[in-house]
């Protein structure tokens, strides 16, 4: 739960050199960013494509996670989901800065069939289509820890959400943008002072639900906007305006 930008890449390219020379022009944009970090470009086929395949503590799981992608199948009432581990991937991963979630960027090509459980006939497999065709990516990034005053506070927010923006831009001149979709309203407005104004109401707003979370289950419940050194001016002002 946090303000997050969300995007998507597709490339109708069925070459994996030109899938490969988007994203090195892409990492080559990241290393020009004040990002904290920027990984190498990973490059996986098969089997190990699969978070599934991973160890706990891979440092490509989170990245392989968001490479997954869904399907539906509607089957008479009921409707499945199906998770669909690509064939290849070409990604890397950056952290904008402290605070913030990794930010993921690459492209996958998914198989176009996949077997599963039938859900009508135990025991049984069937084949679906996945609808899944050149190469794509699916991606998010939460920002809005990154405003956290032990963090740099709102000039670090604004660097680190910018900076995932800035990478958007370019992949769009890349012409492999399909979607962006940016709860802090910076894709679309390009309101610096806007976006600012965004992420303190979050911040009020979560610091309130967290203050009541607490109060029904205590400690156990666990929430970033408690890390704030000013939670509790946060939270005041966030019962306000509930």
């Amino acid at each position: 739960m946090g303000l997050t930008i969300h995007w998507s890449f597709r490339s109708k390219t069925r070459s994996p050199k030109q899938a490969r020379e988007k994203i090195a022009h892409l990492r080559g944009r990241a290393l020009d960013l004040p990002f904290e970090q920027v990984e190498d470009i990973v490059e996986l086929i098969g089997p190990d494509c699969d978070f599934e395949n991973c160890e706990q503590d891979d440092p490509n799981r989170w990245l392989l996670i968001q490479a997954g992608r869904y399907v539906e199948q509607p089957l008479r009432e009921e409707s499945y989901s199906y998770n669909v581990a690509p064939d290849h991937v070409i990604a890397f991963e950056t952290l904008p800065g402290d605070g913030c979630e990794a930010a993921n960027f690459g492209l996958c090509k998914y198989p176009v069939h996949i077997e599963v459980d039938d859900p009508v006939r135990p025991g049984q497999r069937q084949r679906i289509r996945t609808g899944l065709s050149g190469w794509s990516w699916s991606s998010f990034c939460k920002t809005q820890y990154a405003s956290n005053p032990e963090c740099g506070g709102m000039q670090h927010f604004l660097r680190c959400h910018l900076s995932v923006i800035s990478m958007l831009d370019h992949a769009r001149s890349l012409s492999i943008l399909d979607g962006v979709s940016d709860e802090g309203g910076f894709w679309e407005a390009r309101d610096v002072q806007a976006l600012a104004q965004e992420v303190g109401q979050w911040n009020n707003m979560i610091a309130g639900f967290a203050g009541q979370m607490k109060d029904w289950f205590g400690d156990q419940f666990v929430a970033a906007i408690a890390d704030f050194p000013d939670f509790e001016h946060l939270e005041a002002k966030g019962r306000e305006s509930s």
